[in-house]
C-alpha cells in the first residue's frame, strides 16, 4: 500500500460517487495525488458534459478537469473492485444512494463519507446510514474547514479523517494530502460527524445576522456560543471533547459562517434580508444541508436533554414563520447565566 522510500501512498484505484462541486474539487485531489479516479453522477447529462468540457461550469467554473478522470452514470462501474470509494452526495441522498451501491461493495472495502447531515426521522449520522446500508464495508468520514471552491484551485487546506481503526485512518491520510491539503487522522467518528453537521445549523444563524446588518460582535457570539452548544450535544451523545475544539468542530464551524463560498450562511444572509426559507434556498441553486439538519438537531437536543437555544430559534425561523428580529432579541435577553458552570467561585 505505501512507498516506504517515499513515504507517499502508492497509486489506488478511486471512485467519487457525486459530481457536485465537493465532490469534482476531491476528484481533482486525488487525481493530483497520483491515483487513477472514476467520477459518477446519475445524470447522463452531467457525465456527458464533464466528458467534454472538462470543466464544472456551474460548480467548479474556472478549473479544468484532467483528461485522467473518467466520469460514469454506471454506478456498477463505478464502485465494483475499487480500493476507496468517496460519498460526496447531499446528505439527503447518502442512504438512498447507500442502498445501491450495497451489491457492488465487497467485504472490507473503504467507503469516505464527505458529506454533512443527520437523518431526521431515525437522527442516525450519515455513517451510521452507510454502515446500515452497506454492513459489510469499512466506514470513514472526512471533514473539516475545506469550501470546494479552494480546494478546487489548490489552496492550503486542513481536514480531519475519521475511521474505525488506525491503520485505515492512516491510508486515507496518505491518500488524501499533499502539500497543499494536510491530513489529520482521529478515531471520534460521531464527533466529526456531530461537529460538521450542527456546525451548518448555526452558520444559517450567523448568515441571518449578517442579513439584517449585525456586525462583528454579533458574529463572534454566534460562532463562541454556537460552538458551545455543539459541544455540550456531542460529548453528551458520546463525542469526544477534544473533537470540538479541532478541525471539524470550531475550524468548520469558523468558515461555514463566514465565508463568502457557504450555502448556509448565503441561504440565512437572503432570509435576513427577508427572504423566506424556500426563497433562500432556490436562489442559493445547492442544497442548504442546515435546512436538513436543523430539526434533526433540535430533537437530538431534547432527545438528551441538552439546551440548544440557537439551533432552536434557528429552526422557530425556518419552519415556524416567527421573524429574524425577535428571535435574536429572544436570545439576547434570556436569563443571566455564568459562561461555564463547572467553574467554582473562591
Amino acid at each position: 500500500m505505501t512507498d516506504k522510500k517515499k513515504g507517499q501512498a502508492l497509486m489506488a484505484n478511486v471512485s467519487v460517487i457525486g459530481a457536485g462541486s465537493w465532490g469534482t474539487a476531491l476528484a481533482l485531489l486525488l487525481c493530483k495525488n497520483g491515483h487513477d479516479v472514476t467520477v459518477w453522477s446519475y445524470k447522463e447529462e452531467e457525465v456527458h458534459m464533464l466528458s467534454e468540457k472538462r470543466e464544472h461550469v456551474s460548480k467548479l467554473p474556472g478549473v479544468k478537469i484532467p483528461d485522467e478522470i473518467f466520469f460514469t452514470a454506471d454506478l456498477k462501474e463505478a464502485v465494483e473492485e475499487k480500493d476507496v470509494v468517496v460519498l460526496a452526495v447531499p446528505s439527503i441522498h447518502v442512504r438512498s444512494t447507500a442502498k445501491k451501491m450495497n451489491a457492488y461493495v465487497k467485504d472490507g472495502q473503504i467507503l469516505v463519507d464527505v458529506a454533512k447531515g443527520i437523518e431526521e426521522d431515525t437522527l442516525m449520522t450519515l455513517s451510521q446510514q452507510i454502515e446500515e446500508e452497506i454492513p459489510q464495508a469499512d466506514v470513514a468520514v472526512l471533514s473539516g474547514p475545506s469550501h470546494a471552491e479552494e480546494v478546487g484551485r489548490g489552496l492550503p487546506t486542513t481536514v480531519c479523517i475519521g475511521a474505525h481503526t488506525e491503520a485505515t485512518a492512516k491510508y486515507l491520510q496518505q491518500l488524501f494530502m499533499n502539500e497543499v491539503f494536510r491530513v489529520y487522522i482521529s478515531p471520534d467518528i460521531l464527533g466529526i460527524e456531530l461537529g460538521g453537521s450542527l456546525k451548518n445549523v448555526i452558520a444559517l444563524a450567523a448568515g441571518v445576522a449578517d442579513g439584517m446588518g449585525y456586525g462583528d460582535n454579533t458574529k463572534a457570539a454566534l460562532i463562541t456560543r454556537g460552538i458551545a452548544e455543539i459541544s455540550r450535544l456531542g460529548v453528551k451523545m458520546g463525542g469526544a471533547a477534544e473533537t470540538f475544539g479541532g478541525l471539524a468542530g470550531i475550524g468548520d464551524l469558523i468558515v461555514t459562517c463566514a465565508s463568502v463560498h457557504s450555502r448556509n450562511r448565503k441561504a440565512g444572509y437572503l432570509m435576513g434580508q427577508g427572504r423566506t426559507m424556500q426563497e433562500a434556498m432556490d436562489e442559493v441553486k445547492m442544497v442548504v444541508e442546515g435546512v436538513y439538519s436543523a430539526k434533526a438537531a433540535a430533537k437530538l437536543g431534547k432527545k438528551y436533554q441538552v439546551s440548544l437555544p440557537i439551533i432552536e430559534e434557528v429552526n422557530k425561523v425556518l419552519f415556524e414563520d416567527k421573524s429574524p428580529k425577535e428571535a435574536v432579541n429572544e436570545l439576547m435577553l434570556r436569563v443571566g447565566k455564568a459562561e461555564h458552570m463547572a467553574l467554582p467561585w473562591e
